[in-house]
């Protein structure tokens, strides 16, 4: 942000064209009367209009600057919602697939144990079948985490709602 005071026409043309270059913004202020204010993109120029100009531009600028912040905020808080909309997504399909996979984990986990109740087996095969139990017995505990989790959220989101409820009665709302 740049405020500068430009006694002559030519300056004037001069600054704006170095903010411009540069991709700033800024104030340009002016004694022209014939020139009340002009706005070229992100450069504002004003005329010097009284004993306390130097406050109005000083404000000004600190506001262009609060809503470049405010705006470059609002990006990256767009940026953290769309990253929390995919993960919420991906949550969403593995609610929904849950029943799915569990059924087959099932038929591993039961196949599996099967194998190792056959007679005769060789020993790699039993070997193998066992570690197919094992690992099958690992994602079953990892999806009753999963649906520990969805338990969890579902009763937060519960008494989240009751109190925003209770919260609005109270303010008779």
């Amino acid at each position: 942000m740049a405020i500068a005071d430009a006694v002559s026409p030519e300056k004037r043309a001069n600054l704006r064209q170095a903010l411009v270059a540069a991709g700033k913004p800024g104030i340009v202020i002016h004694s022209d009367p014939d020139d009340v204010h002009n706005i070229h993109g992100q450069i504002i120029e004003l005329r010097r209009a009284s004993h306390s100009w130097p406050l109005m531009p000083t404000l000004l600028g600190r506001e262009i600057l609060r809503r470049g912040q405010a705006e470059a905020r609002a990006s990256h808080a767009d940026k953290l919602q769309a990253a929390a909309n995919a993960e919420a997504m991906l949550g969403r399909y593995m609610v929904e697939m849950h029943s799915t996979v569990n059924n087959a984990l099932t038929s591993v986990l039961g196949n599996a144990e099967l194998l190792l109740l056959e007679p005769g087996l060789p020993a790699p095969v039993m070997a193998q079948a066992d570690t197919i139990r094992n690992m099958a017995l690992r994602l079953h505990e990892v999806f009753q985490r999963f649906s520990s989790i969805e338990k969890e959220l579902s009763v937060i989101a519960r008494e989240a709602g009751k109190s925003t409820l209770a919260r609005a009665a109270v303010n008779g709302f």
